[in-house]
């Protein structure tokens, strides 16, 4: 299954981790150089959940990052996910 947040659509960031040598100037020396950047990815922070939809008297099992599951904890199940497309 994808790393997709069903809700907000969060994915996967691509990006860089910066390599440094040398010695700090603070610690006596001539500063820290950056030697080479390696490829790195970011991934979302998802869990599944069984939501209860009162509305609908069901459960509905989703994919949501965290940031998403305190938006349904705030607007409401119903709301967020029929804006959402999935009921």
């Amino acid at each position: 299954m994808a790393k997709v947040c069903q809700v907000t659509g969060v994915t996967v960031t691509r990006g860089h981790h910066i390599h440094r040598s040398g010695k700090a100037k603070k610690e006596g020396g001539i500063g820290k150089h950056i030697t080479k950047r390696v490829k790195r990815i970011i991934l979302p922070n998802l869990r599944t959940k069984r939501i209860w939809v009162p509305e609908l008297a069901k459960f509905v099992t989703v994919k949501l990052s965290a940031r998403a599951l305190k938006t349904v904890n705030k607007n409401g199940a119903f709301k967020v996910l029929k804006e959402a497309g999935l009921i």
